[in-house]
């Protein structure tokens, strides 16, 4: 299928990898993570895909999150990927901002040039990863879930609401709950839909939640210590969307937390015992 192997590590008695591959929706070389537990090698096993936010790569979420531990104990692989596109001649933000363009691609489809040419975000996570790992590993992919931090956990919580049907469990650490209605969101829409703000809230997990519901209960963790919680972030916009709608929802509020993978390392453990109880 066209993939080079650029690491293969052993951890906790499991394959820390590190996947490059040609992307058809990308249009360029991509780069993911995958850790597949000690399981794989006996049998198929469930599927996490991890979404990261603002600035990151793949590898973020594989050295900070401590993630491979309680992976290998509960046999649940994980899917880190790219946060966008990358490479020569894929569009950046004119004015060189970390919030929009390379590292920011907001898990859309952009349809505005230059962007709608490389960034292809939703379907690349959506289908053509799952596609590509299909029958190339032991993994069971009648078995996914997805999480995410930030700029991902919007992209983990509108994945899962426009695709019941594919992911069994969602989570979310500090996600961007109502991109529509703030200044990231806004920026990123703008600059990759257009201005068609209707088109917009197809990818605002509040907006979804309120127009389509959800079958499947949310778990958020969001850290009160967290710079861009009043301003960014807004989970009170996704607890009343979810209210309203009778969608069962939890947001855990931690004091003293803040945005960064301290944050999300002491609560990943959580998170993935409770996507097994979906999975597994």
């Amino acid at each position: 299928m066209g993939m080079e192997i650029l690491e293969d590590v052993r951890c906790f008695d499991g394959r820390q990898l590190r996947i490059k591959h040609a992307s058809k929706s990308c249009a360029c070389d991509m780069v993911f993570a995958l850790y597949l537990p000690p399981q794989a090698a006996t049998q198929p096993v469930p599927v996490l895909w991890w979404l990261s936010g603002l600035t990151c790569t793949d590898q973020n979420f594989v050295t900070k999150a401590g993630s491979q531990r309680i992976a290998s104990e509960l046999g649940i692989a994980i899917v880190a990927t790219d946060t966008s596109p990358r490479g020569e001649g894929v569009a950046d933000d004119a004015e060189g901002g970390w919030d929009f363009g390379l590292g920011a691609g907001f898990y859309v489809n952009a349809t505005q040039a230059p962007f709608n040419r490389h960034y292809r975000m939703y379907d690349y996570v959506q289908s053509e990863l799952p596609e590509l790992l299909t029958g190339q590993f032991n993994l069971d992919m009648t078995r996914q879930g997805i999480s995410g931090h930030s700029m991902g956990g919007h992209g983990a919580l509108t994945l899962a609401i426009r695709h019941p049907q594919q992911y069994r469990s969602v989570s979310a650490f500090a996600p961007i709950c109502a991109p529509t209605q703030c200044p990231w969101g806004e920026k990123a829409f703008m600059g990759y839909l257009g201005d068609d703000r209707a088109a917009w809230r197809g990818h605002d997990a509040s907006a979804l939640i309120e127009s389509r519901g959800f079958d499947k209960p949310i778990l958020v963790d969001q850290g009160l210590a967290d710079n861009f919680l009043t301003s960014q972030l807004r989970p009170e916009l996704l607890e009343a969307a979810c209210h309203k709608a009778g969608v069962a929802v939890t947001v855990n509020r931690r004091e003293g937390y803040d945005h960064s993978y301290y944050f999300i390392s002491t609560f990943f453990e959580d998170h993935l015992r409770y996507h097994a109880t979906q999975l597994v």
